[in-house]
């Protein structure tokens, strides 16, 4: 009889690096920053009650150069995109230009890796052999 065996798999989040961009910080000086995507979700609209497909986008600073932020795109990263609340301030919706208040944005949020308990399994050399000869362990 064949024995069987369950797989559990961990379902990590996962968010990509889908472009970079270059800012300008208050002085005036340029740096760059990775523009992470999270998965893909469908949202329905509260105005025609349709689905919609969207993902989750913010950025995030860099040290990275140009060059190397372009090599970043595409890589993903264990995380997620979660809204999160602040102080209520203006946006612009560029396809429309009506300006409308918002009180959240959107961060990356890293993926806790789980602590491991140190294992308390120690080798006792006496139970191995000495010469190159298998021997009988004793308890």
């Amino acid at each position: 009889m064949k024995r069987g065996f369950l797989l559990t798999q961990n379902f990590l989040h996962m968010v990509t690096v889908a472009d970079y961009a270059v800012r300008q910080n208050a002085e005036g000086e340029d740096f760059v920053v990775l523009i992470l995507q999270g998965d893909l979700e469908m949202v329905q609209s509260q105005e025609t009650g349709r689905f919609y497909a969207t993902a989750r986008r913010c950025s995030i600073t860099s040290t990275f150069n140009e060059a190397i932020a372009s090599q970043m795109v595409g890589k993903q990263l264990p995380g997620a995109i979660e809204k999160i609340d602040c102080e209520p301030y203006e946006y612009v919706i560029p396809e429309s230009g009506e300006v409308i208040t918002l009180s959240h944005q959107w961060e990356y949020v890293p993926e806790e890796k789980e602590e491991k308990p140190a294992s308390n399994v120690h080798a006792n050399q006496e139970q191995f052999s000495q010469n190159g000869q298998m021997a009988d362990a004793l308890m």
